[in-house]
C-alpha cells in the first residue's frame, strides 16, 4: 500500500493555499501527505483535454507537483462520470455539473461526459497512472425502494443501458492500460455489491471495470464493509479512507428524513471520529495484497476541514501495514526432508 495521500476536491477554494496547484500541493506535503488525488473538473489543477493530447504537458504537470513534495496518485472524474447516466428527474440539479453551452441539453451532456471520460483515460496514461476514479451515474436510482412495484425486467434493462454507455469508455481505459474504478456510492446505480455485480455482468466482466472502496458509504447503508473486501478484493484498485457513523433514533434511520447532514443518523465524520473499524480494513487489504494508494477523502459536518486534513496523514500512516515477507514461525522450521516426511506420515 502507498500513502498517505489526500483527495483535493473538498479543499480547493478561492483563498491561499487552496487556490492553486502549487500552493495546495505544498500545503499537503507540509501536513505529511506524499500523494494528491486530482479532481479534473477544476481547471486550476489540470487541463484535462490538454493532458489527453500532450505527454509534454503531463510531464511538466508531474514535475510541478513533485517539486512541491508530493506526487499525483490518480485523477478523478466524479462529476463528469455522473453525467454519463442521468435520469430526467435529476436533469435540473445535475445540469450544474455540465458546461454552460450544454445546460438543458441532456443528450449533448451525455455525449460530452463520455468523451471527457475517454480523455481521462488518455490523460491517466500520459501521466503514468494505473487507476482512475469516477461515478457510474444512475438510470434507475429513483426505483431503489420497490414501491410502486418495479415492472418485470426493469432492473435488467437499466443495467443493459448503463453498460452500453460505459463500454466504449471501459474499452478506452483498456487501450490506455488503466483501471477504471467506480466509487460505490448511494444515488449511483452502482451502490453496493449486488449492483456492482449486475453492472460487471452487463459489461461482460470487463477487465477494466473495478472498484474504489470507501467504507463510509457502506456504514450509511448498514452493509458489512469488511466482508465486502473478502468478496471483491480482486476488483478493489483504489481506496478512499473516510469515516462515518450511523446512530438511528425513533424518528429517523437509513433514509435520513430529508434532514441536513448534521442531523442525519448516518453522517460522514473526520478520521477517527466515526465508527469505521480501520484497523480491520487495513489488515484485510494487506492480507489480500492491495498495492494502491490510501487516500484521505475528508467530509465531515462538524470538524473544520483543515483540522481533519492535519489529523488525516498521521492517522493513515499509523494504520498502514508493512506486509511481512516470512512466516512468524520460520525460526522453528527446516528444509524439505522427503525421508522425514514419509516417517511422519507413517510410511
Amino acid at each position: 500500500m502507498k500513502g498517505p495521500a489526500i483527495f483535493l476536491a473538498q479543499f480547493m477554494g478561492d483563498t491561499a493555499p487552496f487556490n492553486s496547484l502549487e500552493s495546495i500541493c505544498r500545503w499537503a506535503a507540509d501536513l505529511g501527505y506524499v500523494g494528491v488525488q486530482i479532481p479534473t473538473w477544476d481547471s486550476r489543477l489540470i487541463d484535462l483535454a490538454l493532458a489527453a493530447e500532450s505527454k509534454t504537458y503531463c510531464d511538466e504537470l508531474k514535475g510541478r507537483v513533485e517539486a512541491c513534495g508530493v506526487q499525483i496518485t490518480e485523477l478523478s472524474t466524479h462529476l463528469q462520470g455522473q453525467l454519463v447516466a442521468v435520469h430526467p428527474a435529476y436533469d435540473l440539479m445535475f445540469d450544474n455539473f455540465a458546461p454552460d453551452h450544454l445546460k438543458g441539453n441532456p443528450a449533448g451532456r451525455t455525449q460530452w461526459a463520455i468523451e471527457t471520460l475517454k480523455q481521462a483515460a488518455k490523460a491517466s496514461r500520459n501521466l503514468g497512472l494505473d487507476a482512475h476514479v469516477t461515478f457510474s451515474g444512475a438510470l434507475i436510482w429513483h426505483t431503489v425502494y420497490p414501491w410502486p412495484q418495479r415492472p418485470k425486467g426493469l432492473v435488467e434493462a437499466g443495467f443493459r443501458e448503463l453498460a452500453n454507455r460505459w463500454l466504449p469508455i471501459l474499452d478506452a481505459f483498456e487501450d490506455a492500460g488503466v483501471d477504471l474504478c467506480y466509487e460505490i456510492h448511494p444515488s449511483e446505480d452502482l451502490h453496493d455489491g449486488v449492483t456492482f455485480e449486475r453492472f460487471l455482468a452487463a459489461t461482460g466482466n470487463h477487465k477494466r471495470c473495478n472498484i474504489l472502496y470507501d467504507p463510509s458509504h457502506f456504514v450509511l447503508q448498514q452493509l458489512d464493509y469488511l466482508q465486502y473486501i473478502d468478496f471483491y478484493h480482486e476488483r478493489i484498485k483504489m481506496f478512499h479512507v473516510k469515516d462515518a457513523e450511523f446512530n438511528p433514533t425513533g424518528k429517523s434511520g437509513v433514509y435520513g428524513g430529508y434532514q441536513d447532514w448534521v442531523d442525519r443518523p448516518g453522517r460522514f465524520r473526520s478520521l477517527g471520529d466515526g465508527q469505521v473499524d480501520f484497523a480491520s480494513i487495513f489488515s484485510k487489504l494487506a492480507q489480500y495484497g492491495y498495492k494502491g494508494w490510501a487516500v484521505l477523502e475528508w467530509e465531515c459536518c462538524i470538524k473544520h476541514p483543515e483540522q481533519g486534513a492535519a489529523e488525516g496523514a498521521p492517522f493513515i500512516k499509523d494504520h498502514m501495514i508493512r506486509v511481512t515477507e516470512r512466516a512468524f514461525d520460520d525460526f522453528a522450521g527446516g528444509g524439505v526432508d522427503e525421508a522425514l516426511l514419509r516417517r511422519i506420515i507413517g510410511l
